[in-house]
């Protein structure tokens, strides 16, 4: 596997997928009860914005460096940008946090969270990251082999009914990927029926994707919607026009929380042709 995220930190699909994730974990914390979260294609969990890979590519220029500083934002993406700014004290927009350091950051004492990176590179900085951190366990793993390795979770001698698993991978290979990722989810569902599930997944041409929305609306689910945000039109010949979470077993009141964030991400982000969406595949009886 040769994707490395830092060429692609901060752009609009890691604003898309963040501001979900950090709305999930706001709902999970409406209640005192531990949850646990597994990240199952974790990176490094910092990137440095100066850094020769994001400069390349200057993606966050077009992501969280066009949402930075927007005047009052819905509480989603509010809470998101808060986060983002916390782990820049200086004020200026220097690192951008990735999914295992925004998760730690919104977790509290009780909370437990196990990051997977498969990368030796990317799993040894993620490692020095959380080295004083005994709320974060870092594998350097498969983070499909980890679903069955590690479901349903277990820490400190407890069991967790609560928790989020959110499986974010690079889809070097869309025609593999996608098979992985429901296999996944079927497997982790079987082990893990209370959790909530977040699966981010690219968008070039959306109908391509409707097989894959037929699989994931027939899970052993109670409830499933998409959370899409395309910054322009999907026929686009550029390479990635947008992108969606899917969201399995959704917190309650949770689609409530997205419906104002999307379309300000779409006004703040996209070009002529943009669009936004809160689709559900299955609602709950």
């Amino acid at each position: 596997m040769n994707y490395r995220h830092a060429f692609h930190a901060g752009n609009h699909a890691d604003v898309l997928k963040h501001v979900v994730l950090l709305a999930v974990l706001d709902a999970l914390k409406r209640k005192p009860a531990p949850f646990f979260v597994l990240d199952t294609h974790a990176g490094r969990g910092r990137y440095l914005l100066s850094a020769e890979e994001s400069r390349r590519t200057a993606e966050a220029d077009d992501g969280i460096g066009r949402l930075y500083g927007q005047p009052d934002p819905p509480a989603a993406v509010r809470d998101y940008l808060q986060a983002v700014a916390a782990d820049n004290p200086v004020g200026a927009l220097l690192a951008y946090p990735g999914s295992p350091l925004l998760i730690a950051q919104a977790m509290r004492e009780q909370d437990r969270l196990a990051a997977c990176e498969l990368q030796a590179e990317e799993a040894a900085a993620l490692k020095r990251l959380f080295d004083h951190d005994p709320r974060v366990a870092v594998h350097a793993r498969d983070g499909y082999a980890a679903v069955r390795a590690l479901l349903p979770p277990r820490a400190d001698g407890n069991t967790f009914a609560r928790g989020l698993v959110l499986i974010d991978p690079p889809y070097e290979a869309q025609d593999a990927e996608y098979p992985q990722v429901l296999a996944a989810l079927r497997e982790g569902l079987q082990r893990w029926p209370t959790a909530s599930w977040a699966v981010w997944y690219p968008i070039k041409q959306r109908r391509s994707l409707a097989s894959f929305f037929r699989e994931a609306a027939a899970l052993p689910v109670r409830s499933a919607f998409l959370a899409e945000l395309l910054v322009r039109p999907d026929d686009s010949p550029l390479r990635l026009n947008g992108s969606g979470m899917l969201l399995l077993n959704p917190p309650w009141q949770l689609d409530q929380a997205l419906t104002p964030a999307l379309p300000f991400l779409r006004d703040a982000l996209g070009e002529a042709g943009a669009e936004s969406r809160l689709h559900w595949l299955k609602t709950g009886d």
